[in-house]
């Protein structure tokens, strides 16, 4: 159940090339977080008013929530391969990523009526 946000001021040809470039992503991010695709969440957003570093400049910014495998060493992992994907895709450089992944914890995320941890609790009875 990964949840991401991430919003960019590259704005791409159409609607259609934006969604080609989040289901490519959502892939992306699948692969290097390693969970399945159809538990994302993924919320990507055009926003030309986005600023990094004092300048309008290509740029992005990443919110990953994921719960069990947020680590200091799967940060630097997920970093490396998102900032290599927004590179090649958006030619947005390194500099001008910024990504922020946190586990806020089963008893902090709802689906189903519930939370994680009563969901967990009731399929492992």
């Amino acid at each position: 159940m990964p949840l991401i946000w991430l919003t960019t001021n590259v704005k791409l040809e159409s609607d259609e090339a934006f969604q080609a470039f989040v289901r490519e992503f959502m892939q992306l991010a699948a692969k290097t977080i390693g969970k399945d695709p159809s538990a994302f969440f993924v919320n990507c957003q055009y926003n030309p008013f986005l600023i990094a570093k004092g300048s309008f400049e290509p740029a992005v910014m990443v919110q990953t929530m994921s719960l069990d495998n947020t680590n200091p060493e799967n940060s630097i992992v997920w970093t490396k391969a998102f900032s290599d994907f927004f590179q090649e895709k958006l030619g947005i450089p390194n500099e001008r990523a910024i990504m922020a992944f946190m586990d806020p914890g089963p008893d902090f995320i709802g689906m189903k009526g519930t939370t994680a941890t009563v969901l967990r609790a009731s399929t492992s009875k």
